[in-house]
């Protein structure tokens, strides 16, 4: 077993892919969710076997709605009351604060309804609430509960805004509170507060050891100096502390390293060159049966995996780079091609997936590796340095948002798509949990073992793969899948924490369990405990050098080695890649190795592979990543109950809502490794990335976007990548700001519409609208911000559609 925590693992267990589809004010029920296990098994059966690579015509598959179109209406009597999509105050934890803009309408009455919409002409208002949020950040849904109207504004009808307020509080906490989770991102993106709000952390910055490689490598991570145990019954020795599967002969004074469906060999653990086993020695064929076996059970059908032999035969065995510490691949595809970024002194490296660019004026290379910077003369030989934002040269963030190498905006300080991955990465993903359904087993490799935490009073467990922290003598502390635990021993016994301690949250950059501190115990009553976690908990982190998001603290931490490998969180040498497009926003991806072991899998270290032979690079969820992973899904809906949003069975990776229950776990791909999550979900195996830009035009609404990406199955490794645009056009209803959601709330109650013909803004205070030529300062950022959000509303939706026709679950 290993540290509750995202990339290094010695377990096999699986993320949760979760979600419940409601539309506020729409008359649908709760869709209805699929049984769960209430006994979770260590791994899948052999029998939850891949869909497969089916695809249909993206043409004839309808979207999926996230949320119901804005405005939303209500009837009272004889009235319409509308209220339009919120606007955000803040959003601290799990409690949002918003406003919205109000207007109350006669009903229509037949064919006088335009008569009398011009005699009793709309009264616009302004509503201010508060509410819980869940967050469904796989479905990218956000669920507002214990809604409260904090109050209600009128110009025109004050005597009757106390009447509102209790009718809008006793009729809207009815009804589905949903909200598409892009549109919030977006709102909060345009709240200066929000950004103020975001502190970084001290992170470090040393670069790692960094190979340039322009040939197919592979990179094999060691946790430390080798350790390796006796495979019982045969002359072999087995390492510990790798995820790759290293076999030792020490009579032979050979190594063995599983690769795809084979084996390679080498008489140094640190030769480049391994060479193809063809005969496998009588000692290795119970193991390389069980290895054939997982491979079997976890290969898509119609899918053929990636042969060792047949690349051998084609001269494409990997060169193997071994790592005793933190170290980063880079790989080309043959010498590196430079392609000028338009109108910029910048050169990048077309023909890698890397984020490597040249400097005209200086010659200076630069990479980019998990949101760091660093430079160098030599892309070969380095030496490497840090470069923070103040010194990174200022074309980068002028790389425009429709060029191939837009992705690294996101860690460029200041541009608009680094604060939105700060705003992203702020939000948590949320859960219910009942009390007496959660329940925790610690188990140590002996008699628990505990270490200072420095520059604390805290102390942790090294011994165990579970986070212990012991606060006191009587008082410890445990997190398992995103879950706080109390217990009065190292060994419990262990029942669900309803509040943590604010020293835990103290625990620094440098230690190894900082990664908890970003899962927090919103409240709790006797049944439940509402809780959540940040993409913190997976690896990501706000650096306060750069103030932008980067993953991992940079620390290594040393691992625990005894009857079991119990390593810590990793920065470099697991293939991170943060990115972001204006389609979809911010993601993280980590990159896949190619395993069948059921103790190593699915990946050890990223890949440097090119070819129909090989797998290819990571390619991630557009929507967040794996970041957007949901852990909480493992309680089953026993423990995570009391929820309206994210819900999965977790082991078959079925969807628990509507007819969301079609996907299947496709158990290998780049989306999650979290808690201890080696298993994951991403659909079919079909997948895309890109990246690409919006360019709006504020006088006609249209907005046009265009980029290029990469198409294609993370299981059989064939994909294409093209270019292409798309318009959307919000007078047509379609696309951005869909039509009538136009109309906002000042924060002084004030009404202001915008109209998208002309770009003119109008206000209105009880007298009908006039133009004004001046809003508020912030009115302009809510309504890009609201054409944003509803773009990528509208593009995951679609995505959805096209992923559920995409490829169907056999029952």
């Amino acid at each position: 077993m290993q540290r509750d925590w995202v990339a290094i693992t010695v377990l096999t267990v699986q993320l949760q892919f979760c979600g419940s589809f409601l539309a506020l004010y729409a008359q649908s029920s709760s869709p209805e969710k699929t049984a769960a296990q209430s006994s979770l098994p260590n791994a899948p059966s052999a029998s939850q076997k891949h869909p497969g690579n089916q695809t249909t015509k993206s043409a004839l598959r309808p979207p999926t709605k996230v949320d119901a179109p804005w405005p939303r209406e209500v009837e009272r009597r004889d009235e319409k009351i509308a209220m339009f999509q919120p606007q955000l105050e803040a959003w601290h934890g799990d409690e949002l604060r918003a406003y919205a803009a109000l207007s109350v309408a006669k009903k229509d009455s037949g064919d006088n309804a335009k008569e009398s919409a011009k005699k009793n002409p709309p009264k616009y208002g302004a509503v201010w609430f508060t509410a819980r949020t869940e967050v469904d950040k796989v479905n990218r849904q956000v669920t507002l509960d214990n809604f409260q109207i904090t109050a209600v504004k009128f110009p025109t009808m004050k005597d009757r805004e106390t009447e509102y307020k209790a009718f809008l509080q006793a009729n809207l906490p009815g009804k589905s509170k949903v909200i598409a989770l892009d549109r919030l991102e977006a709102g909060l993106e345009a709240s200066e507060a929000a950004q103020a709000a975001i502190k970084g952390v001290s992170v470090n910055n040393d670069p790692p050891r960094l190979i340039f490689a322009t040939k197919p490598s592979m990179l094999v991570l060691i946790d430390g100096a080798p350790k390796f145990r006796d495979v019982g019954g045969t002359d072999l020795q087995k390492m510990l502390n790798t995820q790759a599967v290293i076999l030792l002969d020490s009579k032979k004074n050979k190594y063995y390293l599983n690769v795809m469906d084979g084996w390679l060999e080498a008489s140094k653990l640190t030769a480049r060159t391994w060479s193809y086993v063809s005969r496998i020695p009588k000692d290795m064929k119970e193991i390389t049966k069980a290895l054939k076996k997982e491979q079997k059970d976890n290969t898509p059908e119609g899918s053929t995996p990636p042969s060792l032999k047949k690349a051998t035969e084609e001269a494409k065995i990997p060169d193997i780079y071994v790592s005793v510490g933190p170290a980063e691949l880079l790989v080309t595809e043959g010498p590196p091609q430079f392609e000028r970024i338009q109108g910029l002194g910048l050169d990048y490296v077309k023909n890698t997936s890397a984020n490597i660019f040249t400097d005209i004026a200086t010659s200076y290379h630069y990479i980019l590796i998990a949101g760091r910077w660093f430079r160098s003369k030599s892309l070969e030989t380095g030496p490497w340095e840090f470069v923070d934002g103040k010194h990174l040269p200022q074309d980068f963030s002028k790389i425009p948002e429709n060029s191939p190498k837009a992705g690294v905006l996101a860690s460029v300080p200041g541009t608009g798509p680094a604060k939105e991955a700060l705003i992203a990465n702020s939000i948590p993903q949320t859960a219910t949990i009942t009390r007496n359904q959660a329940r925790l087993e610690v188990k140590y490799d002996g008699i628990p073992q505990f270490k200072k935490i420095e520059s604390t009073e805290l102390q942790y467990a090294v011994n165990t793969a579970t986070p212990v922290i012991q606060v006191n003598d009587k008082n410890y502390y445990a997190v398992e899948n995103a879950v706080w635990f109390v217990g009065p021993a190292a060994t419990g016994p262990w029942a669900v924490a309803t509040s943590v301690p604010e020293s835990i949250y103290s625990i620094p950059p440098n230690a190894p369990l900082h990664y908890v501190t970003y899962v927090k115990v919103y409240d709790s009553t006797p049944q439940v405990v509402h809780v959540g976690y940040t993409p913190g908990y997976y690896g990501t982190t706000v650096s306060s050098t750069t103030t932008t998001v980067v993953y991992g603290t940079g620390f290594y931490y040393p691992p625990y080695v005894g009857t079991y490998w119990y390593g810590a969180p990793y920065t470099y040498g697991v293939g991170v890649a943060s990115t972001w497009s204006s389609g979809s926003g911010w993601s993280v991806t980590i990159g896949v190795g190619y395993t069948y072991s059921a103790l190593y899998y699915p990946w050890w270290g990223p890949w440097g592979y090119y070819g129909s032979c090989c797998w290819g690079t990571a390619w991630g969820y557009g929507w967040g990543g794996y970041a957007s992973a949901n852990v909480y899904g493992r309680w089953g809906n026993t423990a995570y109950a009391s929820t309206r949003a994210a819900w999965a069975n977790p082991y078959t990776g079925s969807y628990g809502a509507g007819s969301r229950t079609a996907f299947e776990n496709t158990q290998r791909g780049t989306v999650g490794v979290a808690g201890r999550g080696t298993h994951t979900n991403i659909y079919t195996g079909n997948t895309a990335g890109g990246r690409g830009a919006a360019a709006y035009n504020p006088h006609t609404g249209v907005v046009a976007a265009g980029g290029a990406g990469y198409a294609g199955n993370i299981y059989s490794g064939e994909g294409v990548a093209g270019r292409g645009a798309v318009a959307y056009n919000p007078n047509t209803g379609s696309g951005v700001a869909a039509s009538g959601n136009n109309v906002y709330a000042g924060k002084d109650g004030s009404v202001y519409r915008y109209d998208r013909q002309n770009g003119n803004w109008s206000q209105n205070n009880g007298s009908g609208w006039k133009s004004t030529e001046r809003p508020q300062s912030t009115m302009q950022q809510q309504q890009q911000a609201r054409s944003v959000g509803q773009q990528r509303t509208s593009n995951f939706s679609q995505s959805m559609g096209s992923a559920r026709t995409g490829g169907g679950r056999r029952r």
